[in-house]
Parts: C-alpha cells; sequence; structure tokens
C-alpha cells in the first residue's frame, strides 16, 4: 500500500463521527450552593455542588426552566444545559475546612463514540441524568467505577498515570476531577427513580462502543473536566493520607459524582451531532455554533438562595457532612444545618436610586482605552455612592466604579462598553469604602446613571429579565478491556429519592410533580455508515456525577 493512500486513509478515520468531538468551554460556576434539582428537588441539598450553565438553574427545574435563561457560563449559544459535581475542600489539621478554587470553570466534551452501525442521536428535552455516586468509599472494577477518574497535573514532571481515587501525592498544577457519563438510553424515559436506570454505558467499555440491546438509543457521549487549585496546598499536607475531601465528607474520591440537566435547543445540538465531525475538538470548528465571548460567560450568574458560608475556612462542611472514610458512607442529619430556600434578594449591586443614580449594569473596560474619559478619582473608601456623588459634582450623568477604588464619570457609555441585557456580569470586587457592595472587578465596571423626570429604575438581569433567551472538544475513547466487567448504570446504588420527572411543555415552565416515566418517540433506526474501532487519546479521561 502506497505511503499517500496509508495517509488517506489515517485522515479519513480521524474525522469519522468515532473520532469527533468538541470540548464545550464553561467559564465559571453560576452558583455554589447545596442545589440539586436532580436528586433533592424543591428542598435544600445533602451537600455542596459547583454549578454551571444557564441561568435558569433553580431547585426545582425542568426542560423549560432551562429555556429562561438569559445567559449561560458556557460558550454555545442555544445550550442553556445545567451540568454539576461536588465541591473540594482542603481539610486542615486542625479539623476546619478551606474551600479550594475551581480553575478555569468546567470543560464539557461532547464525544462522537457511535458503535458499528449506530447513529448517534441528540438528549431529548427533558433529558436528565447522574453519573457516580456520592455514598460510594471503596474501588469497584464495573465501568460506573471506571467512568469516576482523577488526574494529577505537573506541567513540569513526567506525567503520572490517572487513578480512581484521590492520588496520596501533590499535584503542583491541579487535581483534575473526570467523570464519564453513560450514553445509552432505553428510548422512552427522561428520568428513573435512581435517575441512572434509564441509561446505560455501552456493552464492553464504560466510554465508547456499541449499547446493549436494552439500551437501543446511541446518545452522543458527555465528560466532565474540572481542575481543582490543590497545589495551593502543596505546603500544608500533614500525616499519611492526602488531605482533601468532597463536600459530601469523601476523603477518598470514590464518590465523585456529576449531574446533567439537557437545556439545548434539541435541533441546535442534533445538527453537532451529525455535522461536528471535526477531530480538533475545538468549539470553533464546528459549522453550527454560535459563541459568546468568555467574558460575557463569565459575567453569568445567580444569586444563592440558602443562607450559609460556602467558601473560605469553615469549621465544618455545609449540611450535614462529617467526614466519611468508609467503607461505607449513609445520609447524616440533625446538625442544624440551614434547610430553607429563601429567595435571595442579593443583586450583585447597590441601589442608590433614593440619589436619583439606576444602575445600568456591569459593563467591561479597558486600562488603554476608558469608556468613561471625563473626571476621575481613586479612593480606598470608594463606594458606588460616594463615585456617584463626585461624578454629579463635577457635571457629569454617567458614573462607573472598577477595581474595587476607582471612580469614572462621562456623560454616555458607548457600544463597546455598555452591559450585556440580562447578564449580571463579572462585577464581583467588593467596594473598598464598604465590602457590602460591589465596585466592578479587572476590565469590568459598573455603572450607574442620572435618573431624569419621574423615572428611576435599575436595570433587570437574571431569568425574567426583559432579556433575550439565548437559544440555541472531547477526547477519543479508550481501549475495551481484554476482559471487560459486565456493563452497570452504576457503581452501587445511591439512597433514592422521590423521583421528580421532567415534563416538557411547549409555552411556561411547568412545575414537574409526576413519577411516572415520560415517553418520547424516538427514531432508533440506524442509517450511518460502519464506524471503525475507537481508539486511545491521551486528552481525556472519565468520571461521573
Amino acid at each position: 500500500m502506497s505511503a499517500l493512500l496509508t495517509a488517506g486513509i489515517v485522515a479519513a478515520l480521524a474525522a469519522s463521527p468515532v473520532a469527533a468531538f468538541w470540548r464545550l468551554p464553561c467559564k465559571s460556576p453560576i452558583v455554589v450552593e447545596r442545589a440539586d434539582p436532580i436528586i433533592s428537588p424543591g428542598k435544600v441539598s445533602n451537600h455542596l455542588h459547583t454549578i454551571v450553565g444557564g441561568n435558569g438553574f433553580d431547585f426545582t427545574m425542568d426542560y423549560n426552566s432551562t429555556q429562561a435563561s438569559t445567559c449561560s457560563s458556557c460558550t454555545v449559544i442555544g445550550d442553556n444545559s445545567n451540568y454539576w459535581t461536588p465541591t473540594l475542600f482542603f481539610q486542615h489539621q486542625n479539623g476546619s475546612f478551606e474551600s479550594v478554587d475551581q480553575v478555569g470553570g468546567m470543560t464539557v466534551y461532547y464525544l462522537q463514540r457511535a458503535g458499528e452501525g449506530e447513529k448517534l442521536k441528540a438528549f431529548p428535552p427533558g433529558f436528565r441524568m447522574v453519573a457516580g455516586n456520592p455514598f460510594k468509599r471503596t474501588a469497584g472494577n464495573d465501568f460506573a467505577s471506571q467512568a469516576i477518574s482523577y488526574n494529577c497535573l505537573d506541567y513540569n514532571g513526567p506525567a503520572k498515570p490517572e487513578t480512581p481515587n484521590f492520588p496520596n501525592y501533590n499535584c503542583p498544577n491541579g487535581l483534575r476531577a473526570q467523570v464519564f457519563f453513560p450514553s445509552c438510553w432505553n428510548g422512552k424515559d427522561l428520568d428513573s427513580p435512581d435517575h441512572m436506570s434509564h441509561v446505560s454505558y455501552p456493552a464492553n467499555s464504560y466510554n465508547s462502543g456499541k449499547c446493549p440491546p436494552e439500551f437501543p438509543v446511541h446518545l452522543i457521549s458527555l465528560f466532565f473536566e474540572v481542575i481543582w487549585g490543590t497545589g495551593k496546598f502543596a505546603n500544608q499536607w500533614y500525616g499519611d493520607s492526602q488531605p482533601f475531601v468532597f463536600s459530601m465528607g469523601d476523603p477518598t474520591g470514590y464518590g465523585g459524582h456529576g449531574d446533567f440537566v439537557m437545556g439545548w435547543d434539541e435541533d441546535l445540538l442534533q445538527s453537532a451531532v451529525d455535522q461536528c465531525t471535526n477531530d480538533s475538538g475545538r468549539v470553533e470548528d464546528c459549522p453550527v455554533f454560535d459563541l459568546i465571548p468568555d467574558s460575557q460567560a463569565t459575567g453569568c450568574r445567580i444569586p444563592p438562595q440558602i443562607d450559609e458560608p460556602v467558601s473560605g475556612i469553615l469549621a465544618a462542611l455545609p449540611g450535614c457532612n462529617p467526614v466519611q472514610p468508609g467503607p461505607v458512607a449513609t445520609p447524616q442529619s440533625g446538625c442544624d444545618a440551614p434547610t430553607a430556600i429563601s429567595p435571595s434578594t442579593a443583586t450583585f449591586f447597590d441601589d442608590i436610586t433614593s440619589q436619583g443614580w439606576s444602575y445600568v449594569g456591569c459593563g467591561t473596560d479597558n486600562y488603554y482605552n476608558r469608556i468613561l474619559t471625563g473626571a476621575s478619582k481613586s479612593d480606598d473608601q470608594m463606594t458606588n455612592e460616594a463615585c456617584a456623588a463626585f461624578c454629579d459634582s463635577k457635571g457629569f450623568s454617567v458614573a462607573g466604579t472598577e477595581y474595587s477604588k476607582e471612580c469614572y464619570c462621562g456623560n454616555s457609555i458607548p457600544e463597546s462598553g455598555k452591559p450585556i441585557p440580562g447578564v449580571v456580569g463579572d462585577c464581583t470586587m467588593k467596594c473598598s469604602g464598604d465590602d457590602s457592595g460591589f465596585c466592578g472587578g479587572a476590565g469590568t465596571i459598573s455603572l450607574y446613571q442620572k435618573c431624569s423626570g419621574d423615572s428611576c429604575t435599575n436595570a433587570q438581569v437574571g431569568p425574567g429579565s426583559s432579556a433575550p433567551v439565548q437559544v440555541a472538544n472531547p477526547p477519543p475513547a479508550a481501549s475495551a478491556p481484554a476482559s471487560a466487567p459486565a456493563s452497570s448504570s452504576a457503581a452501587s446504588t445511591p439512597p433514592t429519592s422521590a423521583t421528580t420527572l421532567a415534563t416538557v411543555t411547549s409555552k411556561a415552565a411547568a412545575t414537574p410533580d409526576s413519577t411516572a416515566s415520560t415517553l418520547v418517540s424516538v427514531n432508533t433506526d440506524s442509517d450511518s455508515p460502519s464506524t471503525p474501532s475507537s481508539s486511545d487519546d491521551d486528552s481525556t479521561d472519565d468520571d461521573s456525577s
């Protein structure tokens, strides 16, 4: 066979659907909170989650809730899904816990992993699932166990093998938690009582290959990567065991898990499944996607609705979550943790309408090309009220605070710096003169405008605002082991809760209340050409919910 022909075959295989994938960047959490509308609908969750995606997220939600999103922390327009994982903490020697920073948000891989003769399908509206078991504390060799893994990052040292649990050594550039979700669906149930049994891993591998006959619909594969900044604590280790613990009191990592609520425009996702066959993994290379700027995704957030601290140094993990190393873990109660959901009055801005100024939104600024070029000052006692008063005294009608203590004035806001309707924005630096207020950020500016006439109303942001609703890269598969364990949809069955299924309505979101399976019509005919076996790819790792 000629070298030219060989090269052509290799290129064809690389571009085949089985090798194609895209990485969806989700730039930052929209909220960190004890919320889980899948496992604990309508009530406070047992443990803390770091949540990304659309700002339609809520304690009770369905597909229509996702479509009420006015922004998403993920960058593809048309994906208002929500993705979440447990939050990581460092346990100090004195027993206190310190939150570990998430580095770069979450990367969600969408992988083309069809088996031979199968046609991949998009997730249907209302679909949801979890992977992993928060109460698991021991190793396993079934597919659900293999789907949870960790990668210790050291960019200046030799690569370390992935592990099924937290590694007992420092990871200088962070610990990457990985979750691979089941990709085979029974074709009828959008959810199930344990939120797992309506789906399965493929027949012979957790991350690729043909689906078992009981689960005939092969969905596009979903894979999470989250990097935690564990290197910051390198000099604080003590004793013989690694010091990190997940928010459900898991010091092993075996309880790693992930949750997914479908919020895509279904037609857009199916078009991407059919047409995004580039093996680069770059979401920009998918011809059907329009993207938002990273800065816009980073600015998408929602206020928390549970009155409890979730970051910094804490005496105990949020909720009733004592550290449980196993071999088994059980839900705990009776610790007086908050159980009330209180709609937040947090606004991410100061209401100074009584002073005659209204909030316009969080805009963007540039050190080399300021959007407000009138008077300015820097003051360690800066507040939004003080800035507005300063600009008013100088005869200007627009005031903006930035970088905690800077104030800028002008008479108009240029298009380049205007806030994005419906987006809270990344104006999250506390004011130097009052840490209960927010005074812009690095390259972001909290904008206020002098009111005129009888109207003085702050801009509305978030779900339910008048802003238009947004509508609508993955690692290769690992080779199946020579002797693959039997397929399993869960390593072990977590305690079940009353199942709330997503009910899809055409207009307003409806509160789901039925535990009966929601049936959908799905074409399971296979009309795709045979695809070659997938090969190992070192860009991907696997874990679950």
